[in-house]
C-alpha cells in the first residue's frame, strides 16, 4: 500500500463564519500532517455574501474546497431553521458519499452541525466532535450535547467540559482535552503588535472614526429561545454604545433564527443617524479580527469571543443576557441583563480596567496540533454499545 492511499481522510465541515475561525489551525495542522488527508466541505452561511463569503477567506488562506453543499434558505426564522437543517442533512450526506472519509469533524454547536453529524452517523462514519461539554444558553446547548451523543471522539477545551462529556456516558479513552483551536489564532495575531497598530489605522482612514488610543466592539447575535425578542434587545445595547460617546466597529449577526428583526433594527438606528460613531463590519478574517480585539477598550454583546479568546488576550468583555448562560468564563467578563443603564455601566467601568491577565481557561494556542494528532492515533471506529452508565 502506497503512503497516499494510507493516509486517514479527515472530511471537516464549515457551516459558518465563527466556525472556521474556531478550526482554522487545526485545518492546518491535518494538511500539514503526512498521514492525515484533509477534506473540506464548506456549506450553508459559509457559502453567502451577506455572512462574509467564508469560502474566499479559505481560499486565501490556501485551503481547497472539495465540496460546497447548500443548506436552503437564508432567512433567519425558526422554520427555516429547521428545514435548512433538513436540506443540510441530505446534501451532505450525498458529499461524504461522493468523499468517503475516514473521520468527519463537527464544529462546536450551531444547527447546522446537527446535519452534519445525523448524517456522519447514519452512514457509519467516524464522526469527531470539537467544542462539546460546554453549557450555554440558547438552542445552542441543547445542539451540542445532541452531537456528543453522536460522535465517537470528543476534542474539548478544556477539563471541566471534558468531565461533562464524560459524565454523559462517554469512554474517557475517548475524550482527549486539546484546547480551543480558536485561541491558537489569537496567539499567533498576538505575536505581532505592529500589525495591530497598522489594521487600525488603516480602519481609522477608512471609516473616518477616531479609533485611537481605542473603540468598542459590538457582536450581539440573535437568541434563538427568545425568537421575536432581538429588536427589543438590541435596542438596549444601540442605546448604551450611543450614550457611551466612544467610537465603536459593530459587527453584523450571524443567521440564526431572529437575525432579520436584529438587523433590521441596525439598519434603522444606522439610517436614522442615531449611531453616529458607529462603523458597521459585515465581516474580517479571524487574524484581523484578534487583531482588532487587542486594540478596543472593550467588546460588548453575546458572542463566545467574549468569553473564549478575549480570556486568552485579557480583553475586557460585556455579556449580555442569557446566550452565553452557563458557559465556563474569566474574570474578564462582566454580565448584564438586558438594560441600557446596567450595559452603559458595565462599559464605563471595563473601558476603565486597560487588561486582565491572560486566563488559559481555553487552552495554550496550540489546540490545532493536538487535534490533528488525535485524529491520526485514534482507532476510526464506531462506538457500537448499546446502552450507556449515566
Amino acid at each position: 500500500m502506497g503512503v497516499n492511499s494510507a493516509r486517514r481522510k479527515v472530511c471537516v465541515a464549515v457551516t459558518a463564519r465563527p466556525s472556521y475561525s474556531r478550526i482554522r489551525s487545526a485545518l492546518s495542522a491535518i494538511r500539514a500532517r503526512e498521514d492525515l488527508e484533509l477534506q473540506l466541505i464548506a456549506a450553508a452561511s459559509a457559502l453567502s455574501d451577506r455572512y462574509g463569503n467564508v469560502v474566499q477567506v479559505m481560499q486565501a488562506d490556501g485551503f481547497r474546497i472539495d465540496r460546497r453543499v447548500d443548506m436552503g434558505s437564508e432567512n433567519g426564522t425558526l422554520v427555516a431553521q429547521a428545514r435548512s437543517t433538513g436540506i443540510g442533512l441530505t446534501n451532505m450526506a450525498s458529499a461524504f458519499e461522493a468523499l468517503k472519509p475516514d473521520w468527519v469533524v463537527s464544529v462546536a454547536d450551531r444547527f447546522e452541525t446537527m446535519a452534519t453529524a445525523v448524517a456522519a452517523a447514519y452512514m457509519n462514519i467516524p464522526l469527531a466532535h470539537v467544542q462539546g461539554g460546554e453549557i450555554t444558553g440558547n438552542i445552542d446547548e441543547k445542539v451540542r450535547h445532541a452531537v456528543t451523543k453522536l460522535a465517537d471522539l470528543h476534542l474539548v477545551a478544556n477539563e471541566m467540559a471534558q468531565q461533562r462529556v464524560v459524565r454523559m456516558g462517554e469512554r474517557p479513552s475517548r475524550v482527549v482535552v486539546t484546547g480551543c483551536p480558536s485561541i491558537d489564532v489569537a496567539r499567533e495575531a498576538a505575536a505581532d503588535p505592529a500589525q495591530a497598530d497598522a489594521l487600525v489605522q488603516h480602519m481609522a482612514r477608512d471609516t473616518g472614526l477616531a479609533l485611537e488610543p481605542g473603540f468598542l466592539i459590538v457582536s450581539q447575535h440573535a437568541v434563538t429561545t427568545e425568537y421575536g425578542d432581538g429588536p427589543a434587545q438590541v435596542t438596549q445595547t444601540a442605546i448604551a454604545v450611543a450614550a457611551s460617546d466612544q467610537p465603536a466597529l459593530w459587527f453584523w449577526p450571524n443567521l440564526d433564527a431572529g437575525t432579520d428583526g436584529v438587523s433590521r433594527t441596525l439598519r434603522e438606528w444606522r439610517d436614522a443617524g442615531r449611531l453616529p460613531k458607529v462603523h458597521f463590519v459585515h465581516s474580517v478574517p479571524p487574524e484581523d479580527f484578534i487583531r482588532l480585539l487587542l486594540r478596543c477598550h472593550c467588546i460588548i454583546g453575546n458572542s463566545s469571543v467574549a468569553i473564549r479568546e478575549c480570556a486568552w488576550l485579557g480583553v475586557p468583555a460585556v455579556n449580555i443576557g442569557s446566550r452565553q448562560s452557563g458557559r465556563d468564563r474569566g474574570a474578564n467578563v462582566q454580565d448584564v441583563n438586558y438594560d441600557a443603564d446596567e450595559i452603559l455601566a458595565a462599559i464605563r467601568r471595563q473601558t476603565k480596567v486597560g487588561r486582565y491577565p491572560c486566563d488559559t481557561l481555553y487552552g495554550d494556542g496550540h489546540a490545532g496540533e493536538k487535534i490533528a494528532q488525535a485524529l491520526a492515533t485514534a482507532t476510526p471506529q464506531i462506538d457500537k454499545r448499546l446502552a450507556y452508565d449515566i
